[in-house]
């Protein structure tokens, strides 16, 4: 993508980060492709930044319709760099290519980033340590959502009914597995065992057995250093959008979606991404009054539970036995115009394109 003009230069100048050095890069090019193809170019003007796997910030000058879930893209290194400022409040990028270095002005960065080194607060603290403005949740609400344990922890501290659930670390379990095995004994089967900090059901595995049990700890922990075991809810799994109020009004709920899944599947990340038979997607779900005022007002809960801002999907299971809980927040869900994120707010009365908007103009707002 060429580098933005200085005759456009009443356009906002976003700079879109994405690719990154996490197991979700390729859902990240993804997000980023769809969202570089929806965005108001009338209104905004991108800087796009691809991150290397190993990390290397690249200004990036490919054709987003090339970053598809299909292509599984993976950003190149094609020898450009890009540096923050090193002044804070110097809204300056530093470019680095053959021709030699420049500084690149911006408004405002949009990091369309998943998982760790993006979504979990750390590209949100270079951020402020630089004062660019960005969008979505700040470090906390990122690294709170971005780890299952304390998401969890944060939640019952406010109120809100989790799915019970251990945590175990790497260290626990090379010591003593008989234990943690033990301590699986008060769970009942089937469990759910999952990275503490991964997301897009990346190292996720469903346990219907004990004999199933080593397998998914191996496949959870080599994703992260800790493991959460989750008791199974039986029950609908909806999920709700949120959208930071503005100017100081309260976060909007959208409608809820739910996704009905073939028996004895989960939502995985093959059937999130690649299609397949077991999964559909229904939106809006259809609730009653109360049932879906109930949601929508725990949403809103759980987004404040965690000071969120900008956007977040909370994800529930709603089960006969114990009403509503809460799955996960997803501080940057998925974003491709068929994602479950903006299909919610399609069916809220925001259009794709209008979410984006609606999310840098909520960027440009927010005070740090």
């Amino acid at each position: 993508m060429p580098d933005p003009q200085p005759g456009a230069a009443q356009r906002i100048r976003v700079a879109v980060l994405f690719g990154g050095r996490s197991s979700e890069h390729s859902i990240s090019c993804a997000t980023a492709g769809s969202v570089l193809r929806h965005l108001d170019r009338e209104r905004f003007e991108p800087v796009v930044i691809g991150i290397t796997p190993e990390g290397a910030w690249t200004l990036w000058d490919g054709d987003p319709a090339d970053l598809t879930l299909e292509a599984m893209p993976v950003v190149a290194d094609n020898g450009t760099r890009v540096r923050l400022p090193q002044v804070a409040g110097e809204r300056e990028l530093s470019v680095q290519d053959e021709g030699g270095e420049r500084a690149v002005p911006v408004d405002i960065v949009f990091p369309i980033l998943h998982g760790p080194f993006g979504e979990d607060g750390t590209i949100q603290g270079a951020l402020e340590l630089a004062a660019l403005p960005y969008v979505g949740n700040g470090v906390l609400a990122s690294a709170v959502g971005m780890d299952k344990h304390y998401t969890k922890t944060v939640l019952e501290h406010a109120g809100i009914r989790v799915a019970p659930w251990m945590t175990v670390s790497r260290g626990e379990w090379l010591r003593d597995p008989d234990a943690v095995r033990s301590r699986l004994g008060d769970f009942p089967l089937p469990v759910f065992v999952k990275p503490a900090r991964a997301g897009s059901s990346v190292g996720v595995s469903r346990v219907g057995s004990v004999l199933e049990f080593d397998r998914a700890m191996a496949v959870a922990l080599a994703e992260d250093s800790r493991a959460l075991v989750e008791v199974g809810v039986v029950g609908r799994e909806v999920e709700l959008g949120v959208l930071s109020g503005r100017a100081g009004e309260l976060p909007r709920a959208s409608l809820p979606g739910e996704i009905e899944l073939d028996e004895g599947r989960f939502y995985d990340f093959d059937l999130k991404y690649l299609g397949g038979e077991g999964a559909r997607v229904v939106c809006p779900a259809p609730f009653d009054d109360e049932t879906l005022a109930a949601l929508q007002h725990t949403a809103i809960r759980a987004f404040d539970a965690i000071e969120g801002t900008g956007l977040a999907r909370v994800d529930f299971f709603v089960s006969p036995e114990h009403g509503i809980v809460v799955n996960e927040i997803n501080t940057m869900p998925g974003f491709t115009s068929i994602s479950m994120f903006p299909v919610l707010w399609e069916a809220t009365g925001i259009g794709y394109a209008d979410l984006i908007t609606e999310l840098i103009e909520l960027g440009m707002q927010e005070e740090r």
